[in-house]
């Protein structure tokens, strides 16, 4: 496999002792699921990874797309995941949903 242009990280909460905490897994459900078959029937070269908690916990669920390093917050639903693609697919930045 080649490097991804694009690498989404998608925050699920987790910590060190490994119990979820937060809301970025609580409200992330099916978030994956969709946003990989977007990913693929968009034809963007993206990969996406979960990870630990990004300790922004009032601002989830939290996703950063690199490597520019993007931050999002509330990206919760389909309407937010498509803009996010959507701006990411045209090479722009969803001011809506960015984490300033």
């Amino acid at each position: 496999m080649e490097k991804p242009t694009h690498h989404i990280l998608v925050c699920a909460s987790f910590r060190v002792k490994g119990d979820p905490k937060g809301v970025c897994h609580k409200k992330n459900d099916g978030m994956l699921q969709y946003m990989e078959e977007e990913i693929l029937s968009r034809g963007l070269d993206a990969l996406i990874s979960t990870t630990g908690c990004l300790k922004q916990c009032d601002n989830g669920p939290v996703v950063v797309i690199y490597p520019q390093g993007t931050w999002y917050q509330k990206v919760e639903g389909e309407e937010a995941i498509d803009a996010v693609l959507d701006a990411l697919e045209s090479g722009e930045v969803c001011e809506q949903y960015l984490l300033a």
